[in-house]
């Protein structure tokens, strides 16, 4: 009994304590792991990302700039137009369209152009006015989809050239390393996941400046049907 205790004693003594040692490669390798590390790993494939970026960052604070502007709209500027027109004041209502620093009244100051011609002419000369505004609000969104497609796949060509690389390199030292190969995949999935996200933030960029777009065509809509209606009824007196 005696003897047995011992070798059981000897047994314990002796084991290996490979959670001490799990732990230490797991936190080792996490701390090994910065993002600034990792994007440096990207390759040459990070700068047109990177750049990308920058692009659609200028391009949303620009037009978000551009479209908030052209969407104010004072609530006393229709009610001052239609004072003067029922005073018959029309050269006066043209002269404070003129001044007036709301893209929505150079709409008003076309149709008003236009007063003593068919009803019809005036809606066309404010529906060719609304499309010119329109069009400079939606300038350089073009250039902001495509980002948001080009991206991902500056992205996804990083990681196959990358990968190509990796398995290149296998094949000239005629021996496969389990580390170099996770090592060369991860390192080369950064480019991936930094093109998907710019990708992601030039969509989201996308989506808000095409709805400020909506709501301001949506703005300029109810205040050319305010001003035709404004028209009609001096004509019904």
């Amino acid at each position: 009994m005696t003897t047995l205790l011992s070798i059981l004693l000897q047994t314990t003594t002796f084991e290996p304590d490979t959670t001490s040692t799990t732990v230490t490669t797991v936190t080792k390798v996490g701390e090994d792991l910065n993002l600034f590390g990792l994007l440096e790993k990207g390759g040459w494939v990070m700068i047109p990302i990177f750049v990308l970026f920058f692009i659609a960052l200028f391009l949303f604070v620009e037009r978000y700039r551009y479209i908030s502007k052209t969407s104010r709209l004072d609530n006393t500027f229709l009610f001052s137009i239609k004072e003067m027109l029922f005073a018959g004041n029309i050269q006066g209502a043209i002269n404070y369209c003129k001044t007036s620093p709301f893209p929505i009244a150079r709409l008003l100051e076309k149709g008003l152009n236009r007063i003593g011609s068919p009803m019809r002419d005036i809606e066309n000369a404010i529906e060719n006015s609304a499309r010119v505004e329109i069009y400079n609000m939606e300038k350089n969104l073009g250039i902001l989809s495509a980002i948001a497609k080009i991206a991902p796949m500056f992205g996804f060509l990083g990681t196959v050239s990358g990968m190509i690389r990796t398995f290149h390199n296998i094949s000239v030292a005629n021996k496969i390393d389990i580390s170099t190969i996770a090592s060369g995949i991860y390192e080369k999935m950064v480019t991936s996941a930094t093109g998907l996200m710019v990708g992601i933030i030039a969509y989201f960029f996308y989506t808000i400046l095409t709805t400020m777009i909506d709501r301001t065509v949506n703005k300029m809509e109810v205040t050319a049907i305010d001003f035709l209606d404004i028209l009609h009824k001096p004509a019904s007196k």
